[in-house]
């Protein structure tokens, strides 16, 4: 059995262009179906937030509509309420990512206003990176690379072929021309090779040790891809 660590948003909200505050977390979905999958498998999940909060779910993510239906909304919100973890989260400027067999970053707006500005996290995922170990992120979660840094000030994410939510899918979830930034611009402006896959298909992509997803759809797919590197 292996020890997994999860890296979630400790925030509730993502401030807008203009200021106002829409109401998020992390996405219900993205941290359910790779949770289910790993202590499916035997592993111990472990979770971490910025200093140590409980994370908040997005209630739009725990929507019949979010999840296929109202079976799957029940399904989601019981493995959320089984994890543990999320009750007494462990604080991220604490964790060693060497004392972990895997890294993985659910998504959520909640990522693009705290952990894409964190520098615990931006340590966390440079040493994760380097490590060799699997390191998983999806939909927003990768909005935590942009403060992730080499020595130099350069992106260690630089030239790796990776994935997120993408322009076309904010547009489509109504937010983009309200956000201040959008997460494939930013993730492009680093130098990473980003790969967009179609709009709300699961699409994940793996270079390296790297392993990242798309959309929400893309998070039971990624955790599978985890669960092979683990083995």
């Amino acid at each position: 059995m292996a020890k997994i660590l999860f890296v979630v948003t400790g925030a509730d909200h993502w401030t807008l262009a203009d200021g106002t505050k829409h109401p998020t977390g992390f996405w219900a979905e993205e941290l359910a179906a790779p949770y289910e999958a790993f202590t499916a498998a035997g592993h111990e999940v472990v979770v971490a937030t910025p200093g140590g909060v409980v994370p908040t779910v997005d209630q739009g993510s725990l929507a019949p509509e979010a999840n296929g239906g109202q079976e799957g909304a029940d399904r989601v919100a019981s493995v959320l309420a089984s994890a543990a973890g999320l009750r007494e989260p462990v604080s991220l400027e604490d964790v060693d990512p060497a004392d972990y067999a895997a890294v993985f970053y659910p998504g959520g707006h909640g990522p693009m206003e705290d952990l894409a500005v964190d520098a615990d996290s931006g340590r966390l995922l440079t040493a994760a990176l380097a490590s060799g170990r699997p390191l998983g992120v999806v939909c927003h979660g990768p909005a935590a690379l942009l403060a992730a840094r080499n020595a130099d000030g350069s992106s260690p994410f630089a030239g790796y072929r990776l994935t997120g939510f993408t322009n076309a899918e904010e547009a489509q979830a109504g937010l983009a021309d309200r956000s201040a930034w959008l997460l494939q611009d930013r993730l492009v402006e680093l130098g990473a090779d980003f790969r967009e896959g179609e709009p709300w298909a699961p699409h994940v992509v793996v270079d390296r040790n790297l392993v990242t997803g798309q959309n929400p759809a893309s998070s039971a797919p990624l955790a599978a891809e985890l669960l092979k590197a683990l083995a």
